[in-house]
């Protein structure tokens, strides 16, 4: 049994790994806002109204994130330069060499990567388009959070930056897709603390209700933020593409 156990993780891992490191198309559209919490006299009236959404992409393995970027400035976090003043930014992570190679990992880097600790990376990538047309491929749910909640957001993703003299975060290369970064990660990438993991860790730090290893899987994510208690209401399946 354990050696069937073993076999399916060797087999399962090289998708988890390359799921890490996702392309999506670029494309050209006018800019629009992400959609926002319908107003109601009773939330307008509370100062901590969760009204700042969060927005959370996931494929059949691979999750992450889409935050407001002026929201987490207003709180303390610090992006790389070159990232520039955009709406919206772009947060997954993962292994370094998933994101940065383009060819297949060999049986030693899927080994390196699932038995031992290695380099990571947080990939952050502006972005100023409607989100579906940008990501279609993608599951898109939404969840509101407050204001105040951006300075535990702010502090997860600085930790997740290793910082140069400057205090700015370094940064590894170009992502994977998009006009952003890859910034060097202080934290190792091994098994079970893989990519789903770290949007795990980043719905915590904005109070939302979720458990750690329920999250190894994006749909088991998914199950946690669209139960009641957070929220979360999908926006976009890929199957709601329109035909040519």
């Amino acid at each position: 049994m354990k050696s069937g156990i073993f076999r399916l993780l060797l087999l399962a891992f090289p998708a988890f790994m390359a799921s890490c490191g996702l392309h999506f198309p670029k494309v050209e559209s006018q800019r629009v806002e992400m959609a926002a919490r319908a107003e109601s006299p009773t939330l307008a009236d509370e100062p901590s109204a969760p009204d700042v959404p969060v927005v959370m992409f996931a494929d059949k393995l691979h999750t992450g994130l889409i935050l407001k970027l002026a929201w987490l400035k207003r709180n303390g976090f610090v992006p790389p330069p070159e990232i520039g003043d955009h709406e919206h930014v772009v947060f997954s992570w993962g292994d370094e060499t998933a994101y940065v190679q383009e060819r297949w990992l060999t049986p030693y880097q899927v080994f390196e990567a699932l038995f031992l600790p290695s380099d990571s990376v947080m990939e952050i990538i502006p972005l100023d388009w409607n989100i579906p047309e940008v990501m279609p491929t993608q599951r898109l749910y939404q969840g509101f959070v407050s204001e105040a909640s951006g300075a535990e957001m702010a502090a997860f993703l600085n930790h997740c930056c290793v910082r140069g003299d400057d205090g700015m975060p370094k940064t590894v290369s170009n992502s994977s897709w998009g006009e952003g970064r890859l910034i060097r990660s202080p934290h190792p990438y091994y098994f079970p603390r893989i990519c789903n993991i770290w949007t795990v860790d980043a719905l915590r730090a904005s109070g939302f209700k979720i458990g750690g290893l329920r999250g190894l899987t994006a749909d088991g994510i998914v199950r946690q933020v669209t139960s009641p208690e957070n929220g979360f209401q999908q926006i976009w399946a890929p199957e709601w593409q329109m035909g040519d």
